[in-house]
């Protein structure tokens, strides 16, 4: 399996014979996204810049809520629950309703908490975990701060921990810089992966943060539009 941050909340994950990209978002963000194909979509909740479907060409199966999915492809079994929570502390007065999902492929149970605004209750908990790969919010501004974010990753317990939903070069929106997370977490010179290639046998005994490059895909767009022109 391979993963890749393409900006914000999306992630392209590929297996042996599927992809799946969570939470597109239009160009206005200004991350390049490039050509991009899936063969599922997930969406945490209906903002653009988590729901922009036509980022992503062909006809993909699309997952934007609460309940079970089950798809084959090849030898590929891909099981996804969605849970329901909410985008801020408040039950969702605030800024509506979120959904978690739990993604159980090739020997491996991704969670993307999309924009989880809370701290998971334990009935959440449990349908959370146990999990391996944790994608979560640390920027704030309605969805995880820095010490909740923590908190969460203290609660689910992953393997490894992929932050998401922060400030960059590209985009601000208020959000908190990642180095934010990384102190509360006592990390420092977190080096920076294009892309992850995981299996059950290279995931970390301890839970284990790591940082991936958007500017790894911007760099590969760009290299391809110079060869276009």
């Amino acid at each position: 399996m391979d993963i890749t941050w393409l900006g914000h909340s999306c992630f392209r994950i590929r297996g042996r014979d599927v992809t799946i990209v969570s939470d597109p978002f239009p160009p206005n963000l200004g991350y390049p996204l490039g050509r991009l194909s899936a063969d599922i979509v997930t969406v945490s909740h209906g903002h653009p810049n988590h729901s922009y479907l036509v980022a992503v060409e062909g006809r993909p199966h699309i997952v934007d809520g609460p309940g079970e999915y089950e798809y084959e492809y090849g030898v590929t079994g891909v099981f996804i629950t969605g849970i329901a929570t909410h985008h801020d502390a408040e039950r969702g007065k605030s800024r509506g309703k979120n959904t978690v999902y739990l993604i159980h492929m090739e020997e491996l149970t991704l969670c993307h908490l999309g924009d989880l605004g809370h701290l998971p209750s334990t009935s959440q908990i449990q349908e959370m975990t146990p999990v391996d790969v944790l994608f979560i919010p640390v920027g704030g501004m309605g969805t995880l701060d820095v010490p909740a974010a923590a908190e969460t990753i203290s609660l689910l317990d992953p393997k490894l921990v992929i932050p998401m939903h922060y400030r960059t070069e590209e985009y601000d929106g208020g959000l908190a810089p990642v180095e934010r997370f990384l102190k509360e977490m006592g990390l420092s010179d977190v080096p920076q992966e294009v892309h992850i290639a995981l299996s059950p046998a290279t995931l970390p005994r301890q839970t284990q943060v790591t940082l991936l490059d958007y500017k790894g895909t911007k760099a590969r767009t760009e290299r391809k539009n110079r060869v276009a022109t």
